[in-house]
């Protein structure tokens, strides 16, 4: 594992692990590196000075803690904000366009919801009237 500062176009500091280098390059390259301030995916490693110690027993080590945590108080904020709206809201994944919509029609009782939505389905959910909003960061579903 390796632990590289990053820096957004936006020049937002965080820091984040990675299995290798090269996984780092490769999802860099794939825009699956995020900015946690602004979701932006235009990602540098940052100067960095190295982490040297000295060498210590395992009775010695240190309990490993989180791999991220906020940084800044921006970070914490969002990280707040993003808790809130998950513990708030049911996640109805891929099927968000048609919930909305039904919703909306009055096919189905209004709740709050978050998921996904293509760029083109939620610019036409927004030009039918529709209220949605886009979340300012990325969902923590995994995909293959």
């Amino acid at each position: 594992m390796i632990q590289y500062a990053l820096r957004c176009d936006k020049g937002h500091d965080f820091d984040s692990w990675f299995q290798s280098a090269s996984a780092f390059e490769k999802l860099a390259a794939d825009g699956m590196v995020t900015c946690a301030v602004c979701g932006s995916s235009k990602v540098e490693k940052a100067v960095m000075a190295p982490r040297v110690r000295p060498a210590r027993s395992a009775a010695e080590a240190p309990a490993p803690g989180p791999l991220t945590a906020p940084g800044s108080e921006a970070e914490r904020a969002m990280a707040e904000m993003k808790a809130h709206i998950e513990a708030n809201t049911e996640d109805v994944g891929k099927n968000f366009v048609r919930e909305a919509r039904a919703m909306h029609d009055g096919d189905t009782p209004e709740r709050a919801i978050r998921g996904e939505a293509r760029p083109e389905d939620a610019k036409a959910l927004i030009e039918d009237g529709v209220p949605v909003v886009p979340l300012p960061f990325a969902s923590n579903r995994k995909t293959n």
